[in-house]
């Protein structure tokens, strides 16, 4: 990305962190209640094992916050990502909701009424710091209720070593993908291009295929729009200029879940696929050189990318607004949010703490991820149908790109389904 653009970043987070540093509290938000009250919090675990679980920076976040507001406890609950959204929902259908919940979807308990208002809980300087590409996918019906935890970009990496065996130049342009690819075959690769379009994460590699084509899941107004002629151009060019040409690697792309794909790109069996910050480390630290380049286009380098986040919420069963709004407001702090980051490779969801990270040399690997974050386009969060529609284009979306299919009508069928699912709400 180009100085311009970083310019315009640090410009914009200076901007959101003055604010909130300027900006007076809410009414209803940053003071406790009285008397002794426990708070429930349940999150889910970022780690990959005990030594960097995620109950330790929880714990750590509910002993630093206790020691400064004595009349609040904070209970502590970390699960597995595999169970935690099941898990709360299970505690929610039997009038057991946790008073803070810090899991991947917010919208169902937003439109049940089960949820404050981000108004209602939070002081305006912690509102008015969050980046705000990341809380309009908060938002139900106008309002904001997902708060922005964590969240991170996509870029396109590439294995360096690979391509200077081939001799080739990083990618622009889609065409630079499909010749780059050819030429990665004739050198013996065994994924000139991983496309993992399995369904453990084709959803999220549809999103970066569309943007790039100029589509995506929604029109301008919000609507579902997934066969529109965009789309449909963009998975005629995946199955006749990749799969088609067999440079997608041995595993059909419907078959290949991200992990695997993943996984063999550490392995130096990938030329190019769509990454984020924990790959690059990953495949780092397994002596892989890493480049990256913003998602190439059908003309050019596209110029958004595809954000991902994951939310927290405050739930009303227990009546504890007041204190949930105080715990909010301290988890939100600078140190917090950089904290997580920090330790998962993640980017941070706050216009200040964006900004020290943007500056600090030991950051430099995650700044074209940051540059990028203000400008992602994030899944149709905020749509109560959207787990629906997510499911169906993970079932469906790899048969759009095998030989011979018909890209329109597999995206029609996953379109239909959407207007079906949204209608149903």
């Amino acid at each position: 990305m180009g100085e311009a653009v970083q310019r315009r970043f640090l410009g914009l987070t200076a901007a959101v962190a003055a604010l909130g540093m300027t900006a007076t509290l809410s009414a209803c938000g940053g003071d406790a209640g009285s008397g002794d009250v426990t708070l429930k919090l349940v999150a889910a675990d970022y780690g990959t094992g005990p030594e960097n679980s995620s109950e330790k920076y929880w714990s750590g976040v509910a002993s630093g916050f206790e020691k400064e507001h004595p009349g609040i406890k904070i209970d502590v609950t970390v699960l597995s990502w595999k169970d935690v959204d099941r898990e709360v929902a299970e505690m929610v259908k039997a009038g057991n909701a946790p008073d803070i919940a810090q899991i991947g979807a917010y919208a169902d308990y937003a439109k049940a009424g089960k949820l404050y208002t981000a108004d209602e809980t939070l002081a305006i300087r912690t509102t008015a710091n969050f980046l705000p590409s990341l809380t309009d996918a908060g938002k139900v019906d106008g309002t904001l209720y997902g708060l922005p935890f964590v969240a991170s970009t996509r870029l396109l990496f590439y294995n360096q070593k690979l391509f200077e065996q081939a001799g080739l130049d990083a990618p622009e342009t889609w065409d630079d993908i499909s010749s780059d690819a050819a030429a990665l075959k004739a050198k013996g690769v065994d994924y000139p291009f991983a496309l993992p379009l399995g369904q453990e994460e084709a959803q999220a590699e549809t999103l970066m295929w569309l943007l790039s084509g100029n589509g995506g899941y929604t029109d301008d107004v919000g609507s579902y729009d997934i066969d529109s002629a965009e789309n449909v151009a963009t998975f005629r060019w995946l199955r006749d200029n990749l799969v088609g040409k067999g440079l997608t690697g041995p595993v059909a792309p419907g078959k290949l879940d991200r992990a695997k794909a993943f996984e063999a790109f550490t392995a130096g069996k990938v030329g190019m696929l769509n990454g984020h910050p924990t790959l690059m480390d990953e495949a780092e630290a397994k002596g892989i050189k890493v480049g990256m380049v913003p998602l190439p286009g059908a003309d050019g380098p596209t110029k958004g990318s595809m954000g991902v986040a994951d939310w927290m919420m405050g739930f009303k069963e227990n009546g504890h607004r007041k204190e949930i709004g105080t715990f909010l407001d301290y988890a939100y702090s600078d140190e917090n949010v950089l904290e997580f980051a920090e330790q998962y490779d993640l980017l941070p969801v706050t216009g200040s703490a964006s900004a020290a990270m943007e500056t600090d040399k030991k950051h430099q690997k995650l700044h074209e991820f940051l540059v990028a974050l203000p400008n992602s386009t994030l899944p149709p969060f905020g749509k109560t149908s959207w787990a629906t529609v997510s499911d169906a284009i993970k079932k469906k979306i790899g048969n759009a790109v095998a030989p011979g299919s018909n890209p329109e009508s597999i995206l029609g069928e996953i379109s239909a389904e959407a207007a079906q699912a949204e209608a149903a709400e």
